[in-house]
Order: C-alpha cells, then sequence, then structure tokens
C-alpha cells in the first residue's frame, strides 16, 4: 500500500472509530449509571470492536484452541506491540475486564468509560499497584476474566521479540487458580507500527487463543510466567517465519 492510500485509509479507519465511540457511548453512559449493568456496557463494547473491523475491511482470522467453558473466568495474556491490541481483543469471549494504564483515563470520553468498566493501574505508584489486585480479585470473584498485557505496555524495540514479563497476572493466577489462556496477536505490528505515525497497512490480522494453562501445585509466579512466553513468543517466530517464506 503506497503512502497516499496510507494516509487516506489511515484517515477513514480513524474518523470511523471517532465517529462510531461517539454514537455508542450514550448506551454505554446508561450501563455504566444504572445499577448492575456495567457488564452490559462491556458487552457492547465487545460487539463495536468486531463491527469496527469489518467496517473497515480488516479481516481477523480467529484460532482458537482454548475453546472457554462459559460462566469459568481466565486470564487472557496477549503480547503488547500495537494500539490495534486493544481493540482486537475486543473478540475475548464473555465478560472481561481490562487491565490498563492509568494514562489512559485521561483520553476524553473513552478515559471516563474505560474507568468505570476497566480496571486502570499505575504502575509508579504502591497504593495503586494494591488497588488494582484487589480490583482484579473481585472481578474474578464476580465472574468476570481479566485482559492484561503482561509487557506492562509497548516497550519491545524489535517486534515480535517480547520484552521479560510481569508478575501480577501470574501472581493472580496462582492465587485464585484461575487457568490463563495466553493469546497471540502475529501481525497487528505490521498493520499499526508503533512509529509515531498512527498510519495503518492494509493486511488480514491473525490472533491464536491457546490452550488454557492452569496453575499447578508445584507452579511458582517464574515458572508460570516462562511457560506463558514460551506459548506466546513460540507461536509470533511460527507465524514470522510464514511470512517471510511467502516472500
Amino acid at each position: 500500500m503506497n503512502n497516499l492510500l496510507r494516509r487516506i485509509y489511515s484517515g477513514y479507519a480513524g474518523l470511523l472509530f471517532a465517529l462510531s465511540f461517539i454514537l455508542i457511548f450514550p448506551f454505554i453512559l446508561l450501563c455504566i449509571w444504572i445499577p448492575g449493568c456495567k457488564k452490559f456496557g462491556r458487552k457492547i463494547n465487545r460487539y463495536w470492536a468486531r463491527v469496527y473491523f469489518t467496517l473497515i475491511f480488516l479481516p481477523v482470522k480467529i484460532i482458537n484452541e482454548a475453546n472457554p467453558k462459559k460462566g469459568q473466568p481466565y486470564i487472557y495474556l496477549a503480547n503488547h506491540f500495537s494500539y490495534l491490541d486493544i481493540p482486537m481483543m475486543g473478540f475475548i469471549p464473555g465478560d472481561v475486564q481490562f487491565v490498563g494504564k492509568a494514562s489512559i483515563r485521561k483520553a476524553p470520553l473513552f478515559g471516563y468509560y474505560f474507568k468505570q468498566l476497566h480496571i486502570a493501574v499505575d504502575r509508579d505508584r504502591l497504593k495503586s499497584r494494591a488497588e488494582t489486585m484487589k480490583r482484579s480479585f473481585e472481578a474474578l470473584d464476580n465472574g468476570s476474566g481479566l485482559v492484561i498485557f503482561p509487557e506492562g505496555g509497548i516497550y519491545t524495540k524489535n517486534p515480535p521479540e517480547m520484552v521479560p514479563f510481569k508478575n501480577g497476572a501470574f501472581k493472580l493466577s496462582i492465587s485464585k487458580q484461575i487457568p490463563i489462556i495466553p493469546v497471540t496477536l502475529s501481525y497487528n505490528h505490521l498493520i499499526l507500527p508503533d512509529d509515531g505515525k498512527l498510519l495503518l497497512n492494509w493486511r488480514p490480522a491473525k490472533m491464536v487463543l491457546h490452550k488454557a494453562i492452569l496453575p499447578t501445585e508445584e507452579d511458582t509466579e517464574d515458572s508460570l510466567r516462562q511457560k506463558c512466553f514460551e506459548v506466546i513468543q513460540s507461536q509470533l517466530k511460527s507465524d514470522e517465519k510464514i511470512l517471510l517464506n511467502q516472500g
């Protein structure tokens, strides 16, 4: 896709993102304000994400090896190379709460919605991290799953190589005996690179929900972290090899 087409396509996708969010925002507000309806606000969010990818003509190939059980909360862990990762996790089934950076709360409208329906963490403040763990425990106890980007943000300088995972998700998993589903987002760094330009490249996306990993009695945070890291990194390398072979 040449530069002019990229700009046109990116402008269309950005405008559509803003307009569609503004359109659904009043319905999300109602779900926030009506007691007991927040999960319906998150449901609207999931449908919005799926419709959005259709409207920007971006096909997402989903390989579901996990087949999550209805009513069972899971912790979904995904690599994070692109701003496209967050909306794509809207394809995750069931009610889930995102654990994200506190800075997202500064975004107009979106920040308010995120603060009310999901969990924001300021990793520089010990009190905030403790509150995040508390809210994460409550979410799991109430039957909601969690979506976590265990790298802590977009930090890698050499995708698809990940940076080491942080411990929070694995502490939660072991403490509550909640299975982890590793998720690989294979090509988002090629579709929307983290280069500051915010220009999209059109190409099909791919998302793999791997088999659930249930912590054993022998598992430590380190061993569980290593298992999940290897599953995702292996898939990323495999998909990169496929692209190289395609030329």
